[in-house]
């Protein structure tokens, strides 16, 4: 072919056609299709990552389709009364699932029905809902006395699984929104942690066969996420000693070992986006004494799931899984390794 000949041919050879650009969309899109507003979205992003959205060259966010799609799931799953950090974790195909069950028809009650459908005990929406009230009128004696009268009417696990988890849910939500202002997160939580700190101190037997130490790391200032977790250990039977917020590392592997504790909890509420969670698992790992366990709870723990296996940690998204943990360590500790504090010979 000469050169004229093959001129013509690549010319008029049909083109292939390049490949079109994923279409992105600002928030304002992803608000408008999905119902949510933009500051409970950020929200999602941080705490739960649900997405992760690309960045403009002005850094503005831009969200795909599939992000969309997957907002839009979470939305209606959350509004059949599932809290967002319940199944943050599950894929679409699992919220699918979850909202095909929804609108299945109930052709015959069940025996379990209550325990399984209703996602809060029998009176716990009575005590539930006063509490909100409580909370928007700034009545924290009214409130405190709501809290304490719950704990007694529901057992340890109902109180913290339908009033305090979804309490501070609320808080966090409408606080984001502007329904709710920094002051009455500000009084719900100074009432919260001195119900809370109470339930950890009565619920926590001093001659409790298991030690266990909770904490959360540097950075991470959800205080009410990590004494709802001190609770649930303390309700299920353990001996919990509460070490409080943000603190590194070296401190959490010192006191463990004063307390002669072998399981170690660390409340997680960070996305993936921060590098202090691996760095402080990764010197937590060093510094903790062999064979003891570390369980890592929090809706953000399945995102750092590279750093989790590295470190021989336990992700846990929610107070459900970790229950089942605690007592399948508390089955598993023989004798030889429990922490009981024996009395010196006489």
């Amino acid at each position: 072919m000469d050169k004229v000949s093959r001129r013509h041919y690549l010319f008029d050879m049909p083109k292939r056609a390049a490949p079109t650009p994923a279409v992105l969309h600002p928030i304002q899109v992803v608000t408008r299709r999905t119902g949510i507003s933009a500051d409970v979205l950020r929200v999602w992003e941080k705490r739960y990552a649900v997405v992760t959205p690309v960045r403009s060259t002005n850094d503005r966010r831009l969200y795909s389709d599939a992000d969309i799609e997957r907002l839009r799931l979470l939305v209606e799953v959350t509004r059949t009364g599932r809290t967002i950090g319940q199944v943050a974790a599950l894929d679409n195909a699992a919220l699918v699932a979850l909202l095909a069950e929804e609108e299945r028809p109930a052709l015959k009650p069940h025996r379990d029905q209550a325990e399984t459908v209703l996602h809060a005990p029998p009176g716990a929406t009575d005590l539930l809902e006063p509490c909100i009230a409580a909370i928007t009128r700034f009545d924290a004696v009214a409130l405190d006395l709501l809290l304490r009268r719950a704990i007694v009417a529901l057992s340890a696990d109902d109180f913290l699984d339908a009033i305090v988890v979804p309490l501070v849910e609320h808080l966090r939500v409408h606080t984001l929104d502007g329904s709710l202002r920094r002051p009455h997160r500000h009084l719900a939580h100074a009432v919260l942690r001195r119900v809370l700190d109470h339930v950890v101190a009565t619920a926590t037997a001093p001659l409790a066969s298991h030690d266990l130490v909770v904490a959360t790391l540097p950075g991470h200032a959800q205080e009410l996420d990590a004494l709802v977790v001190a609770a649930v250990a303390a309700a299920d039977g353990w001996r919990v000693t509460y070490v409080g917020p943000g603190v590194p590392a070296d401190d959490i592997a010192e006191m463990l070992e004063h307390v002669g504790a072998r399981v170690l909890v660390l409340s997680v509420a960070m996305a993936p986006g921060n590098r202090l969670v691996p760095r402080e698992l990764r010197r937590l790992r060093t510094l903790l004494p062999a064979g003891a366990d570390l369980l890592v709870v929090g809706p953000a723990a399945g995102a750092h799931r590279a750093v989790l296996g590295e470190t021989g940690a336990t992700p846990l998204i929610d107070l459900s899984m970790l229950r089942a943990r605690l007592r399948a360590l508390a089955r598993a500790v023989p004798a030889a390794r429990r922490g009981l504090r024996r009395r010196p010979a006489s």
